[in-house]
């Protein structure tokens, strides 16, 4: 099957980055969100990053237009009826996403490919939640969606063969370089990033070094774009102590064990950038260290 039209459900960070993608490769988009407000809001996202992009010389204006011109946003699922493909980017929630999948089993046609942006819910737990699961699996893009070359597919026990090439072209052509992994909490990234990422929120609770040198320390040491601090208030620390507990309830490993700072930080709504503070005081002009 050759994919044309792309669906593209939530357009907050990751959705937005997902459907600028989708439209700048060639794709007839059309992103989702649950109210007017969220959805333009997504779709600024979506203008001010092309805008950049051409600034930086790394779109040309023509090009610009031409994917805006394939973009359309929507509020209502059944605008996504005619999709070939429809990649589901909500929040990061089991039962969420699960009412996502249901929905769009009823809506889109039963030869469209459902794949789910999830970074570590395992795919059979949202193929079940629908009557194809040989056409679900995991396309776990990276942030900044339009930056970061790499996509992670999830293959399912269900997810077919055939599914899993087609889909490969499609994110081949994006372009996104592919790896593939079993389908268990975590996929390959988060096994490995998650430990580190509590490991430096262990050290800066215990009082072992301050954030700062933490964060300078790995990306001058270990030549990081970012420092582990840093990155986890790009994240979200909301993203990340979930992401760490759906790891600890599957392997019961100590490395997953969200830290006690990392839960009260969340309980203080101190989710990082989006909230204006984590780590560091964003709203206060708080950066961290270059």
């Amino acid at each position: 099957m050759e994919i044309t039209k792309v669906g593209v459900v939530g357009c907050g960070l990751m959705g937005s980055g997902i459907a600028e993608v989708c439209a700048r490769a060639g794709y007839d988009t059309v992103v989702r969100e649950v109210s007017q407000e969220l959805l333009d809001k997504g779709l600024d996202r979506i203008q001010q990053s092309m805008r950049t992009a051409v600034d930086r010389g790394k779109l040309a204006a023509e090009q610009r237009d031409a994917a805006l011109g394939r973009l359309r946003g929507t509020t209502s699922l059944e605008d996504l009826a005619d999709r070939d493909l429809v990649i589901e980017a909500v929040i990061e929630n089991l039962e969420e996403k699960r009412r996502v999948f249901e929905a769009l089993d009823r809506v889109t046609p039963p030869r469209a490919i459902l794949a789910s942006n999830t970074s570590s819910i395992p795919i059979i737990q949202l193929a079940t939640a629908t009557q194809r699961p040989d056409r679900v699996l995991g396309m776990h893009f990276m942030n900044p969606v339009p930056v970061m070359r790499l996509v992670e597919f999830v293959r399912a026990l269900t997810t077919s063969e055939e599914t899993l090439e087609t889909a490969r072209t499609f994110a081949e052509s994006l372009p996104k370089r592919v790896i593939v992994s079993k389908d268990r909490a975590g996929f390959i990234v988060n096994m490995l990033l998650v430990p580190y990422l509590l490991g430096a929120i262990q050290m800066y609770e215990q009082g072992f070094a301050s954030r700062e040198d933490i964060d300078i320390g790995m990306k001058l040491g270990t030549n990081m774009p970012m420092g582990p601090l840093e990155l986890l208030d790009y994240v979200g620390l909301d993203t990340t102590l979930y992401i760490a507990e759906i790891l600890f309830d599957e392997y019961r490993r100590p490395e997953y064990a969200p830290p006690p700072l990392l839960r009260q930080m969340v309980r203080a709504g101190w989710y990082g950038h989006k909230s204006g503070r984590g780590f560091y005081n964003y709203a206060a002009g708080e950066r961290p260290p270059s």
